[in-house]
């Protein structure tokens, strides 16, 4: 029941993904608001990564950003970085659709190397609403803030948005 209901929120979630960041224009991906923010393409790139990192969420106790590789790939044109979302995404969908209701509950903890824990251990559904699908949604905010300031449409993820004709 658990899963079932991640499942329907990632289901519908992802497309609203998926449509804001085909609505990112190459013209964009090198803006960014301030010096401590990324590019529009690192923003992308990172809402895409997110993606990536269901599985060890979902089937590993402990995920040790030490040991993690990710191969984001050429981001200076925005239709790499849909594909990396894309490819991303189908892995992530498998392990949320691999997993058990059972082990929801279950202690899981961030750690880098031998280092203390990066988040205090929790249950693996709190991690999985806030570290993968809250984190998501938050940075998501971030890019629609960007398509503005750079004079993009933003296209409307809980229904229209004022560059949708009423």
């Amino acid at each position: 029941m658990i899963v079932q209901s991640l499942l329907g929120e990632f289901n519908y979630e992802s497309e609203n993904t998926r449509k804001l960041l085909m609505a990112i224009p190459d013209s964009a991906l090198e803006y960014k608001p301030s010096e401590k923010n990324w590019t529009t393409g690192q923003l992308a790139s990172h809402i895409a990564e997110v993606y990536n990192w269901y599985e060890p969420t979902l089937h590993q106790d402990v995920f040790d950003m030490a040991t993690y590789k990710y191969d984001k790939g050429d981001i200076s044109h925005a239709s790499n970085i849909v594909a990396k979302f894309e490819e991303n995404l189908a892995k992530a969908r498998k392990a949320l659709e691999t997993s058990k209701d059972e082990h929801m509950m279950d202690e899981w903890k961030m750690v880098m190397g031998t280092e203390a824990a990066l988040f205090p251990p929790m249950p693996r559904i709190q991690v999985v609403r806030g570290f993968l699908f809250n984190h998501l949604y938050h940075h998501r905010g971030e890019m629609v803030v960007y398509l503005r300031a750079t004079g993009n449409q933003v296209p409307g993820l809980y229904g229209p948005t004022a560059d949708d004709k009423m």
